[in-house]
């Protein structure tokens, strides 16, 4: 599984991914400032499971159509340490959640899923 972090994904909990053995690019570093529909065509083209805090992917996987990547991680919290992010996806990647086709919501006490298009 490879991961994309959007921009506003923290620093430090994608250098913790990257230790951690996850394959993570950073809109960051690759693209600063690109749109949300080029982030997820890149996602798309390239196969990665984008990691946000932005709300907005929904409708442009659902409604616009944009593309759709291998698989979203929308985070709906505000994290309350920069290590927060991921200290709970390393809890959903260990513990096996499908992740590869799906739309995921991830709330501190609550994990939702929708099928994306094409899976």
């Amino acid at each position: 599984m490879r991961l994309l972090a959007n921009e506003n994904f923290p620093n430090t909990s994608i250098r913790l991914l990257r230790e951690s053995g996850y394959e993570t690019e950073s809109i960051t570093e690759l693209m600063p400032s690109a749109a949300d529909t080029k982030v997820l065509k890149y996602a798309a083209a390239n196969k990665q499971v984008i990691l946000t805090f932005d709300r907005d992917y929904g409708e442009l996987i659902y409604y616009r159509k944009i593309a759709v990547p291998e698989g979203l991680i929308y985070l709906k919290f505000d994290p309350a340490t920069p290590e927060e992010p991921f200290e709970m996806l390393d809890i959903v990647f260990k513990n096996g959640i499908e992740i590869i086709g799906w739309f995921i919501v991830l709330e501190r006490d609550a994990i939702r899923k929708r099928k994306l298009p094409g899976f």
